[in-house]
């Protein structure tokens, strides 16, 4: 069981207290993780930013990758959904 400390003195916590406790440690370890995964995709999107400047003519392959990575963090809801996670893989120059 889990403690806590009230008043200098270890206590037990309860049954709801420790849920709360797990349920934040899942929530925050859940954001930071997205977080991560955010940033790794737009660091991938901004490689190719340059392919999108309007004198330029981007392939539909590109398009869908780039499409790929935008939608890649949607519908994911859980720490197992990052770690299932698969980046698409560059087209071809």
């Amino acid at each position: 069981m889990a403690t806590k400390v009230v008043n200098n003195q270890v206590i037990e916590m309860s049954a709801e207290e420790e849920k709360q406790f797990e349920d934040f440690r899942t929530a925050r370890h859940f954001k930071i993780r997205i977080e991560n995964l955010r940033q790794e995709r737009n660091f991938l999107l901004r490689e190719t930013d340059w392919m999108a400047n309007s004198d330029l003519t981007m392939s539909n392959d590109w398009k869908t990758y780039r499409q790929s990575l935008r939608d890649i963090t949607n519908g994911i809801t859980t720490v197992e959904d990052i770690d299932a996670v698969v980046f698409p893989e560059k087209p071809s120059e």
